[in-house]
């Protein structure tokens, strides 16, 4: 043992670059592996942390021929509860959290804060589990009541106890809120987040069959009870009394249903309007969790390769053990020792890389918590691999190295065996298939990404400098837009209720017009919005100041509304004017397809108040403005209304990136995996390059004194490489196709598929292959003939 193990470290001093890579490289696999599985078990455990989460379903609209929606009213809501006694409760969430800006008094101190806020029914706390630390499940059925995360609670609490606590509104019209519940923490895959929950008023839209803004929970007693509450409904409630005659329960073009989907499977329900849980795909698991395993398959397989090329420079010392009478078992149970060993020192090593990631832009990627205490399982699990991939990556080393007779280790050609050359040939060709698909979904990804950043929105996005408002800034927003058209750069100002592209959804108002349900997302904007964003109006008017003084509002469409509902200029929808329509302009992200919108004006009246609120400003500058000098100015005239609130001042550029996180983060850590997968590949390359050119140093010496030059030895090399390359890319480009196909379907706007693509793979993978080969050769090929055949 002692023998075998001096040898080993003898042959790894002398090949430090090697040895060293493919323990960098088997520990990087390591890292990424954990990584990865961190991400697939935040996304497949979405949800299943709460109590009977199985039994909690969500009530999703469907539309016979126009898809799904995720929000319904408050009267649907309610006659469903009540339809069945299998249903043990539901509750309604407001479609969107807001922020809430707020005061608490301390000690005679006033501190503000600004938090997350959702709108709720009381009755969610007998749908949801929440584990309240204090208070009860009755704790929101008092009207301003309110409860908090722990988190949030020792914020602005501390150790105090949080219960009647007051959270004084910034609004003066607007009464306190009164702390009557702290809840534990929920995790982070989770669809109820950590914010804080208030009452909704009772009354709210409570008999308004129009106003569809409300996500709809109902919890069942029974899983199995699913369809007999959904039969139970159909067979009981009279749509066309709720909706008009032109409805019925069915699938058909006017056809109405409800489905329902259990919580943990909303993060993976995609293309349903209106939907702002967060959201995952199966596709994309199957996709990061394929990868982990294919990096993990990839190193071993460089370990396998590492450790056989090990073999000419060990073989002697194994043989001296046989014939000191050693056994093969005894050997090859010492052999597979020490790559065990190897892969647990490596394993090591990564846990080291993983608490360093944890410091780097890195940590951006994972949505899960990368800390050692929150990934038991997949730390643990990952040793327990480590020592798995040790074990296999020995055992065919083990049983080649001991395997030889004696005669043939004399004769010193085995090193060169072409059965041992065709396998390891084989082996380097998985690894070179596994990367070129890496980087070819990689690069669609990349360009996928670009094209959603990048391609016409139909408005104008560019020199744009986005607000968050609050209400002093409303209630002051002439003095406001006056302050900030003092700098001289600044070209005009406008508002809105939402900002525009920064979701998928805005509200759904369901109208009657000329005697049909109509229903449409609807963005409320104030008179100079088409004009400031460049949006063209192609049929009837644009917004004048005017209409802010009218007693109506009036619309304008997009042209699928119009061609959809047959909308017709200067008619009128429930008092509110049709006054134009724009081109189908992309106002949500391109994951949707174009749906039927329209830009509204309030006129004099804001849900029957006088006045008009709206939530962003969005500042435009001249071309060729300094927009930094812009971005202060903004923040200075924000100070001179309100020194206070902490307002959300960014670039429009910035709004595109937060829409898109998602698949941003998704396409940096695949294209991270695909560069880790080809460096291991090539740290593979290299580790059969140092093999040969070690063994054939005397058939280089021959080729030199009977004339090769350095560039035909180099070139005999290189072409063994790009025959294993071609083979490989006419195998993994196929798959590689496909795969980036199917992922496309996920968007309604996708980016070309380039045929460019694949040959660039190629061109990036070889180019680094023969780069990596001629390095390695070079010196070999330079080196005295006459040394080398001495030697030999």
């Amino acid at each position: 043992m002692k023998t075998i193990l001096r040898n080993f470290f003898s042959v790894l001093r002398r090949f430090k670059a090697a040895t060293l890579l493919n323990v960098l490289g088997l520990s990087i696999a390591f890292v990424a592996f954990m990584l990865i599985m961190m991400q697939v078990n935040y996304d497949y455990t979405f949800d299943c942390n709460h109590r009977n989460a199985q039994s909690i379903f969500r009530v999703d609209v469907v539309w016979g021929g126009q898809g799904s929606q995720a929000i319904i009213n408050r009267p649907f809501a309610r006659a469903f509860t009540e339809s069945s006694p299998h249903i043990e409760g539901g509750c309604l969430l407001s479609a969107w959290i807001d922020n809430r800006f707020f005061y608490v008094d301390q000690n005679g101190q006033r501190t503000s804060y600004k938090e997350n806020s959702w709108n709720v029914t009381p009755e969610i706390l007998k749908v949801f589990p929440f584990d309240m630390l204090e208070g009860s499940e009755h704790a929101l059925d008092e009207p301003n009541s309110v409860i908090l995360p722990e988190s949030m609670a020792k914020k602005i609490f501390g150790n105090e106890s949080a219960m009647d606590k007051r959270l004084i509104s910034s609004n003066p019209k607007e009464d306190a809120k009164i702390v009557k519940g702290v809840y534990k923490d929920f995790p982070l895959n989770s669809s109820l987040q950590n914010v804080m929950y208030t009452a909704m008023y009772e009354k709210e839209n409570y008999d308004n069959w129009g106003n569809w803004n409300y996500l709809f929970f109902v919890r069942l007693d029974d899983l199995a009870n699913k369809d007999n509450v959904l039969d139970n409904f159909r067979s009981n409630f009279n749509v066309q009394e709720a909706l008009g005659d032109k409805f019925a329960w069915g699938s058909g073009e006017d056809g109405i249903d409800f489905r329902l989907t259990s919580l943990p499977d909303v993060h993976f329900l995609n293309n349903v309007d209106f939907d702002s849980m967060p959201k995952a795909s199966r596709q994309t698991i199957l996709v990061l969790f394929s990868i982990a395993f294919v990096i993990l398959i990839i190193a071993g397989i460089n370990f396998t390769n590492f450790s056989t090329a090990l073999t000419p420079m060990r073989i002697k010392s194994i043989n001296t053990q046989k014939v000191l009478g050693s056994s093969d078992r005894m050997l090859r149970g010492c052999l597979l020792m020490e790559s065990v060993c190897v892969s647990i020192f490596a394993y090591l090593l990564s846990l080291l890389f993983l608490y360093l990631a944890q410091k780097t832009p890195i940590a951006s990627l994972v949505d899960a918590d990368m800390s050692f205490g929150a990934q038991p399982g997949i730390i643990g699990g990952t040793a327990l691999i480590a020592v798995i991939v040790g074990m296999l990556a020995g055992l065919y080393p083990s049983y080649y190295i001991t395997s030889f007779p004696p005669a043939l280790v004399l004769k010193g050609s085995f090193g060169l065996s072409l059965a041992g050359r065709r396998m390891r040939s084989f082996l380097v060709s998985i690894q070179f298939v596994a990367s070129f698909i890496l980087i070819i979904g990689s690069l669609f990804m990349y360009l996928q990404n670009h094209y959603m950043q990048n391609a016409p929105l139909g408005y104008d996005k560019e020199e744009m400098i986005t607000i968050q408002l609050n209400n002093k800034i409303n209630q002051n927003r002439d003095a406001f837009t006056n302050q900030l058209k003092t700098f001289a750069g600044v070209e005009d100002v406008t508002y809105s209720q939402f900002l525009l592209a920064s979701q998928d959804q805005y509200m759904g108002w369901g109208r009657d017009y000329n005697g049909e349900q109509i229903s449409f997302q609807c963005l409320p904007v104030s008179s100079s919005f088409l004009k400031v964003m460049g949006i063209e109006v192609k049929e009837g008017r644009d917004f004048r100041s005017e209409d802010d003084l009218k007693e109506d509002g009036c619309y304008i469409f997009n042209e699928k509304a119009k061609a959809l509902y047959d909308l017709k200029l200067n008619e009128k929808i429930d008092g509110d004017e049709i006054i134009g329509f724009i081109p189908n302009i992309k106002f949500a992200s391109f994951r949707q397809e174009v749906s039927p919108m329209a830009f509204y004006l309030w006129g004099k009246y804001q849900w029957g108040q006088e006045g008009n609120y709206y939530n962003t400003g969005y500042v435009k500058f001249k071309a060729g403005s300094d927009l930094r000098a812009g971005m202060k100015h903004v923040r200075e005239s924000l100070s001179k209304f309100d020194s206070e609130y902490p307002f959300v001042v960014r670039f429009y550029d910035e709004v595109m990136q937060r829409t898109y996180e998602k698949e941003l983060k998704i396409g940096s850590l695949i294209t991270l995996f695909s560069l880790i997968a080809i460096f291991i590949s090539i740290v593979g390359v290299f580790g059969l390059v140092v093999f040969e050119s070690e063994y054939r140093r005397k058939e280089i010496a021959v080729r030199k004194v009977l004339g090769s030059t350095t560039g035909q030895i180099l070139y005999m090399f290189n072409v063994n490489y790009f025959w294993i390359l071609l083979i490989c890319f006419i195998l993994g480009a196929p798959v590689a196709w496909y795969g980036v196909y199917r992922w496309l379907e996920n968007f309604a706007y996708r980016t070309p598929m380039y045929w460019w693509v694949l040959p660039f793979a190629f061109l990036v993978v070889g180019v680094i292959t023969v780069v990596t080969v001629t390095f390695q050769n070079w010196h070999v090929a330079n080196e005295n003939p006459v040394n080398n055949i001495k030697s030999e």
